[in-house]
């Protein structure tokens, strides 16, 4: 009866995330069309040149992210599916764990199909509404992970260094309450600024030296520039990356300094072993992200700005089942139960 609790939460979760993710697109679909009609924009579609080479390199981009795709989806969707089945995963961390992991699902989704569209298109264009699409729900699912890193670092803080008054506060209904929530507020960050955003005239140019739909590209295409539309969202931007790290930073400040006080050798290794693999994972889309929107990039080339962007949104969820899977036993364990089919 308790398995059968457990799985319907963990059910009610994914299908919520869901849930979440086809209303807000068909409201914000309705509400972009609107805009691009109303206003006096005459572009109609923009012009995604992607990355650079001739047709040969983008074949080679293309088999190069497609393989790193497939392997994405394959390997956070075995999390997924080892959180799901296993009863010995049926616990808070391995929740989040698998929440996660369904979130990296989405999160590259949303711009790697479109970017190997484009690198075997010939005229690499991308509607009005597809462009702020992609905008939207790429700055939503990037918000909702570093809404996510931070329960997560909140329940290792609450298992090490609380580890007695643990199951009476993260319990299975607290978790979901606490996942709920990220989705909710990753997906309520943005709409406005997207909005905005997409109010503004543009005329001419249409062609975006990036292979998605970013702020500063669209900014600087705009006839009639909105310095307030662009501090907000830069604003905004900052406060949730640096509230959300420092958060994370004071939860493992105050988990190592117990981890230290820790007699055995052993515990502080077992202590080590189930953080590290989230710290790394925090190190890897941070960093990208303090680089990317915490940073002056008006003098960093192009070619450069792709490259930090292909790293948290291609190379991190690639490498989180690599992470997770290869540091944590009890996951190496149900995922060769998952794959062997016992």
């Amino acid at each position: 009866m308790a398995n059968m609790c457990v799985r319907h939460r963990f059910s009610i979760a994914f299908l919520g995330s869901k849930t979440t993710c086809v209303t807000v697109f068909s409201l914000l679909s309705t509400a972009l069309g609107f805009m691009n009609s109303s206003v006096t924009s005459t572009v109609t579609e923009f012009v995604l040149l992607g990355l650079p080479g001739g047709q040969d390199m983008q074949i080679f981009f293309f088999s190069l992210f497609l393989g790193i795709y497939v392997f994405t989806i394959t390997g956070n969707g075995a999390i997924v599916c080892a959180v799901r089945w296993d009863q010995r995963l049926h616990t808070p961390m391995y929740i989040l764990l698998g929440n996660f992991a369904f979130l990296e699902i989405w999160y590259t989704t949303s711009t790697v199909p479109s970017m190997l569209a484009n690198s075997l298109s010939e005229t690499k264009t991308i509607s009005f509404v597809g462009c702020f699409l992609q905008f939207y729900f790429f700055t939503s699912l990037a918000t909702t992970e570093t809404y996510f890193l931070c329960i997560m670092a909140y329940d290792r803080y609450l298992a090490i260094c609380h580890p007695l008054h643990y199951p009476a506060i993260m319990t299975l209904q607290f978790c979901c309450i606490l996942m709920s929530l990220c989705w909710v507020f990753g997906f309520l960050s943005y709409s406005v600024s997207t909005v905005q955003l997409s109010q503004l005239v543009f005329c001419g140019p249409n062609i975006i030296d990036h292979f998605l739909c970013d702020m500063d590209p669209l900014m600087a295409l705009s006839c009639a520039p909105s310095p307030v539309t662009e501090i907000v969202f830069y604003i905004l931007s900052s406060l949730i990356i640096i509230l959300t790290l420092l958060y994370i930073l004071g939860s493992y400040t105050l988990l190592l300094i117990a981890v230290f006080k820790v007699p055995s050798a052993a515990g502080r290794r077992k202590a080590f072993s189930t953080c590290g693999s989230h710290l790394t994972v925090v190190c890897l889309f941070f960093g990208a992200l303090l680089v990317m929107y915490m940073s002056p990039t008006f003098d960093i080339p192009a070619e450069i700005q792709k490259i930090i962007t292909l790293f948290y949104t291609v190379i991190t969820p690639f490498l989180n089942p690599l992470i997770y899977s290869l540091r944590n036993k009890e996951m190496k364990a149900a995922l060769k139960k998952l794959l062997r089919l016992e």
